[in-house]
């Protein structure tokens, strides 16, 4: 396709022709009832000059008679420019005035009406002229004309024709040219639009749609849509990511699956061993699958499948909850878990998966606390700030370095390279999807010592495309 058929085949220039068409068509219809209106005063201006000559002339009649009437009528022809004029007889006799030749039949006819008419003193061959004229009946017979030419009448309308075809003209090529002008601006910045998009389907995840900053619908479109694609990339990123953790963490423990069936097999003597081998595989499994579960979740919490289980609760009840869930669990750690939730916490979420993302940083508190000796705290709190709820777990470890913050969030990232404590690395991934969920941030901090995890919940749930 050429360049101008592309640019004709443009909505914004079928629009813009449209508009164009619209617009030609108010100004021709605006234009001809101006000139209908001029017409229509100019003739009423004619037509009160008419009447008002022709009853001065027949108050001049009533005065003198017919010779009165004809000397005046003869003194006003000869002026410059005079009105027509016109006293006849009965049987059509000129007696005076300056039109030489009327229509048959028309002085016949009292009252007005326009017609055509020669001057006296113009040839029988010349062009005949057009005028409104008021005949009037004179007593004894005789008969009075009184006009006005109406060449000023239709030149007044040539001009204002001639006026409304260049301005229809005119609109007609400026329109078009800023169509086309229009039009070229939209097609180039949707032609880079479509570069970048197909860049990106070549498989270019970086690329972004160009913003000419000037705020209008295209660049509102091209902000909203490179926020969906740094939200795609950053999701095919992480896919990639999960796949190859995946292949990486997985592979390890279906190998001592494997193993130790085949050692099973191989070395067990009687129903003990074969039953500590089961109990190896099971628990081996059943860490398998609180895995592929916690992949799940955070798979439905990033998809927004879990706001179809959004409710009200409270979530100082919910830490509460918690603590007291694995406050067995820091005992025998020689750690003591703390609740601080002082007052009701009313949100609206799902109760499932703040719990749940509330229980694995807990788990990661404990997990990575180590006594010493000396009883440390974990302490849990659930308190109102305006209108968010901040669920806290702060601990007294080793903490995480600024520089590993944002990087722990990631699925199967483990900060332990020894990997000697239990764990998927999927805990704070979780935490993050959930906050993600329903609107809020998860944030670290130092506790000095330790780390302290705030998940900061809108109170009233999570807003319209959060995610």
């Amino acid at each position: 396709m050429t360049a101008l058929g592309k640019l004709f085949r443009t909505t914004a220039f079928k629009l813009t022709l449209v508009y164009l068409i619209v617009f030609a068509l108010f100004a021709a219809f605006l234009l001809g009832y101006f000139a209908l209106n001029t017409r229509r005063l100019v003739t009423e201006q004619i037509e009160q000059t008419v009447d008002a000559e022709i009853t001065g002339l027949s108050e001049q009649y009533n005065l003198g008679g017919i010779r009165r009437l004809v000397s005046v009528v003869e003194n006003r022809s000869l002026r410059p420019g005079s009105s027509l004029y016109l006293v006849t007889t009965n049987a059509g006799e000129g007696l005076a005035g300056n039109v030489g030749s009327l229509p048959t039949g028309l002085l016949n006819n009292s009252g007005r009406a326009e017609t055509k008419y020669r001057r006296i003193d113009e040839a029988e061959d010349s062009p005949e002229h057009r005028a409104l004229v008021h005949i009037m009946q004179l007593p004894s017979g005789f008969r009075l004309l009184v006009g006005r030419d109406l060449e000023e009448r239709e030149r007044l309308r040539g001009i204002v024709l001639a006026a409304g075809r260049w301005s229809i003209a005119i609109v007609i090529i400026l329109g078009i040219a800023g169509g086309f002008f229009v039009t070229r601006r939209v097609l180039k910045r949707i032609d880079a639009m479509t570069g970048t998009a197909q860049t990106i389907m070549a498989g270019d995840l970086s690329g972004r749609l160009p913003i000419a900053g000037t705020g209008d619908e295209l660049d509102r479109l091209a902000s909203n849509l490179n926020v969906m694609l740094e939200r795609i990339e950053a999701l095919m990123h992480g896919l990639k990511e999960v796949s190859d953790n995946i292949a990486h963490d997985l592979k390890t423990p279906l190998t001592r699956l494997r193993n130790r069936c085949e050692e099973a097999l191989r070395t067990a003597r009687d129903e003990k061993d074969y039953r500590a081998a089961v109990e190896a595989t099971i628990e081996e499994s059943d860490a398998l699958i609180g895995t592929f579960n916690a992949l799940l979740m955070i798979a439905r919490a990033e998809s927004g499948q879990a706001r179809e289980n959004l409710a009200e609760f409270d979530a100082a009840e919910v830490a509460r909850g918690v603590a007291d869930l694995y406050e067995p669990l820091a005992d025998e750690k020689n750690l003591s878990v703390a609740v601080e939730a002082p007052e009701p916490a009313p949100m609206r979420g799902n109760r499932e998966l703040v719990s749940q993302a509330l229980a694995n940083l807990v788990d990661n508190a404990i997990k990575y606390t180590i006594s010493n000796g000396t009883v440390k705290e974990i302490v849990v709190k659930a308190v109102n700030e305006g209108e968010r709820v901040l669920l806290t777990v702060a601990d007294q470890g080793p903490g995480i370095a600024e520089s590993d913050r944002g990087r722990v969030v990631e699925r199967f990232v483990r900060l332990e390279q020894s990997r000697s404590q239990p764990g998927s690395g999927l805990g704070l991934s979780l935490a993050s999807a959930v906050a993600r969920l329903h609107g809020g941030v998860l944030t670290f901090e130092d506790n000095s010592p330790g780390l302290r995890v705030t998940i900061a919940l809108p109170r009233g749930g999570p807003a319209q495309g959060a995610v």
